[in-house]
């Protein structure tokens, strides 16, 4: 086999995986929808957190920087994912907005004030460095910690799960969704030879994988025990 079809087939494979990558994204990007549903029906944010919202818009932002032709080559799959995601994201947060009472309305603009600010003073400064590689290296350096930090978040359900020994808390659909979408990058970043992408996706997938493994568990186990009789007769 000649490189040059080596090459073509490395190209159609990583484009493939960047556009599954899309869609599964996207199920990542509507999963909030039934929490807004009951939060535009009762009128209140209640006990809900703006919180993640915020974090994720700004995680977007910076990854979507990254995609850009002006900070790295031939990611454009990137910029689109985390365009789309950042107009979800911002959606989210106005609609948030329109219904906390004000102590939350308050501490989430100046959240996304801040969350802009930060995102300007990246863009701003990171197109002062003239060296292209040493552009790439701040941007995806931040990029890929954003990510990581957005991945590990669920550690906390992780920990709430075996706790509880209960499934409630981790939704199945949001936990598949993030497994084939960080796999999904995982393999677009290894064939695009870009280690900002396919470090904090790897590590992604690794968190998809066990929050899958614990969840088939804790439900098995959760399902095997409402099939136990609930008094045990001994006549």
């Amino acid at each position: 086999m000649s490189l040059f079809a080596v090459f073509s087939i490395c190209k159609v494979a990583k484009d493939a995986a960047g556009v599954a990558g899309n869609v599964f994204a996207f199920g990542l990007f509507v999963s909030p929808i039934p929490t807004f549903r009951r939060i535009i029906r009762n009128g209140s944010t209640e006990m809900f957190s703006g919180l993640p919202y915020i974090y994720s818009l700004l995680n977007c932002l910076i990854c979507m920087w990254y995609g850009t032709p002006l900070i790295s080559t031939d990611n454009l799959l990137v910029t689109t994912v985390n365009s789309i995601g950042a107009v979800f994201q911002f959606g989210y947060i106005i609609l948030f907005l329109m219904y906390a009472e004000k102590s939350k309305k308050v501490r989430m603009i100046v959240l996304l004030v801040a969350v802009l600010g930060v995102f300007a003073i990246i863009l701003v400064g990171s197109l002062q460095i003239d060296d292209i590689q040493m552009r790439r290296f701040f941007v995806g350096f931040l990029s890929c910690a954003s990510l990581i930090s957005m991945f590990a978040s669920p550690l906390f359900i992780i920990k709430l799960v075996i706790q509880t020994k209960s499934v409630e808390f981790m939704p199945f659909y949001l936990s598949l969704s993030t497994f084939l979408m960080s796999t999904s990058f995982f393999l677009y970043g290894l064939f695009n030879d870009d280690a900002f992408i396919y470090v904090p996706n790897g590590i992604g997938t690794v968190l998809g994988v066990t929050q899958l493994i614990l969840y088939f568990y804790y439900e098995k186990k959760s399902r095997d025990s409402s099939r136990e009789p609930l008094i045990v007769s001994y006549v």
